[in-house]
């Protein structure tokens, strides 16, 4: 499978963030728990260069705690601040106030020796479509002051938001990069749903995510799906269909319709925590 995507409106959120830079002291960036590294746009380094920079591991509890926390401490190694939140329900997203505080510490007292008090401190938020930044701003913000959804692309320009004296968000679409130059990235972003569902084929990508789980989490599709694991993945998605009543015309197997489920059930952490990417054996 070959995986592109980068629409217009990429290339122009992408100019606006660099338009909008300078105007910033700290950029927190959401990456998905699941592949910190496949969901970190590498143009965000070269855009935030000199500025302060926070990792936020958004969806930790769709992930393995063990390798998050292993995630966690490889990105602190890096000199990035890191915290871990689920966006959905507000865990850890308090924490980040504590940590924008940290980030900025020299920030702040640069302009407390300059007699510039109270002026807030001015992050960008940036991240991959479909990570949950959206998600994290309105919990952040404890309201609905940035439009969330499902589906890559919802956000298509930036806005301001104000959370107290102390903190101004700026709000940008998320964007990919022009070329993966990984496939096995593209292939990561799929499954968590980063690339528009229209332009892949779900029933090869769910053939992927099965090879995948048999190799590092072996059993778990089993245990799931009260079925055998199949060394084939067309037959172990042919048993999950049988075994979910997946049928089309003439009794055969919709194998459409269980990949399906087979990937919402992954995207919802409905197989279990599972990490797509390890420190050590994936990171670049």
């Amino acid at each position: 499978m070959h995986f592109q995507w980068y629409p217009g409106h990429m290339t122009k959120a992408k100019r606006m963030m660099q338009e909008d830079i300078k105007l910033i002291d700290v950029v927190i960036e959401l990456v998905d728990a699941r592949i910190p590294l496949s969901s970190k746009n590498p143009d965000i380094d070269q855009l935030a260069q000199n500025k302060s920079r926070i990792i936020l591991l958004n969806k930790y509890d769709l992930a393995s705690q063990q390798q998050t926390n292993a995630w966690k401490a490889w990105f602190e190694e890096k000199g990035y601040f890191v915290a871990l939140v689920n966006s959905k329900n507000g865990s850890g997203v308090k924490n980040v106030h504590e940590v924008i505080q940290q980030a900025c510490k020299e920030k702040i007292e640069r302009d407390r020796k300059r007699g510039i008090l109270n002026r807030p401190v001015r992050a960008m938020v940036v991240g991959i479509p479909n990570v949950g930044k959206s998600t994290f701003i309105n919990s952040f913000a404890g309201k609905a002051c940035a439009k969330t959804g499902n589906k890559p692309g919802v956000t298509k320009g930036k806005q301001w938001i104000k959370l107290n004296k102390n903190v101004e968000l700026l709000d940008t679409p998320g964007i990919l990069w022009p070329k993966f130059e990984d496939q096995l990235v593209g292939l990561r972003l799929a499954f968590i749903g980063s690339i528009k569902e229209e332009i892949l084929n779900i029933t090869d990508l769910s053939y992927e995510l099965i090879k995948f789980l048999q190799k590092n989490y072996t059993g778990i599709l089993a245990q799931k799906y009260e079925i055998t694991e199949e060394e084939d993945p067309l037959l172990t998605l042919t048993n999950i269909a049988a075994k979910r009543g997946c049928k089309q015309k003439g009794d055969l197997p919709d194998l459409d319709k269980a990949a399906s489920i087979l990937m919402d059930d992954f995207r919802n952490g409905r197989i279990g925590k599972i990490t797509l990417e390890f420190p050590g054996k994936d990171e670049k």
